[in-house]
C-alpha cells in the first residue's frame, strides 16, 4: 500500500532499459526457437518499418503449446541491469511509486513486478488455454497504450502527469516521455535522448537517481 503523501510515480521501461542490450522477448525466443527472426522484427519496429501488432503476432506464434508455468523458470536467467532492487527501494523511501510501463509480454511484467516490488505493470497478453499458450495474442498493446496506462496509473494514485517521471530507451517510450514532467533516456537511442529531460548512460540503474531526485525535490 502507498500512503496518500507520495509525491510522484516513476514509470520504468523493461526491454533495453532493465534488460540491457536486448529484449525479454528475444531472450525467451532463444528457448522457443525463433530468436533470429524476432530480433530482426524488433529492429524493424525500432526503425518504424513495422508496428508493434505485427511484431507481437510473429512472436506469439512461437509460444504455441508452451506451458504457462515454464516461463518464470526461463525468466530466472533473464539478463538484467544492476541496481533494480535498490532503485525500487529508493523510490519507495522517497515517496515515488515505482511502476513498470512496458511493451513486454504480461508474464514478463508480472515476473519482474513480483521479483522487485513494482506497484503494477503493463503489457500485451498472450492467449492461453488449458495451461498452455495458444500462439495467439489476447490483447495488443503499443506505445500509445503504454502512455495511456501510465497516465491512468497516475490518476489512480491521485497524481498529475507533471509529478511523474519515466525511464526508458527507445521508440516505445516517446509518447510517455512527452506526457510526464521528467524523462530519463537510459542507455538510449538518439530519438529518446532528443526528447528526454536528461540522458544517462551506465551499467547500474541507480545512475538515474540524481535525475529522479528532481521529482522528490519538486514534490516536497
Amino acid at each position: 500500500m502507498y500512503s496518500p503523501d507520495h509525491v510522484g510515480a516513476v514509470f520504468f521501461d523493461v526491454d533495453g532499459t532493465l534488460v540491457p542490450g536486448t529484449s525479454s522477448s528475444v531472450f525467451l525466443a532463444g528457448f522457443l526457437g525463433h530468436r533470429d527472426e524476432l530480433a530482426k522484427a524488433e529492429d524493424d519496429y525500432a526503425s518504424g518499418a513495422w508496428d508493434n501488432r505485427r511484431v507481437s503476432e510473429l512472436d506469439a506464434a512461437g509460444w504455441a503449446g508452451v506451458p504457462v508455468e515454464q516461463i518464470p523458470r526461463w525468466l530466472d536467467g533473464l539478463p538484467l541491469v544492476m541496481g533494480i532492487a535498490e532503485t525500487v527501494a529508493w523510490c519507495r523511501r522517497n515517496g515515488l511509486v515505482p511502476v513498470l510501463a512496458t511493451l513486454a509480454w504480461s508474464p514478463v511484467g508480472g515476473y519482474l513486478a513480483d521479483r522487485f516490488g513494482f506497484h503494477s505493470f503493463s503489457g500485451p497478453r498472450l492467449e492461453t488455454a488449458d495451461g498452455r499458450f495458444t500462439g495467439r495474442v489476447a490483447r495488443h498493446f503499443d506505445e500509445h497504450d503504454k502512455r495511456d496506462f501510465a497516465l491512468a496509473q497516475a490518476q489512480e494514485l491521485g497524481l498529475t502527469p507533471r509529478s511523474c517521471g519515466a525511464v526508458g530507451d527507445s521508440r516505445s517510450d516517446l509518447p510517455l516521455f512527452s506526457s510526464v514532467g521528467l524523462s530519463v533516456a537510459f542507455n538510449a537511442s538518439a530519438g529518446a535522448r532528443a526528447l528526454a529531460t536528461a540522458a544517462v548512460d551506465g551499467d547500474d540503474l541507480r545512475s538515474v537517481l540524481p535525475v529522479l531526485n528532481r521529482l522528490v525535490t519538486a514534490g516536497r
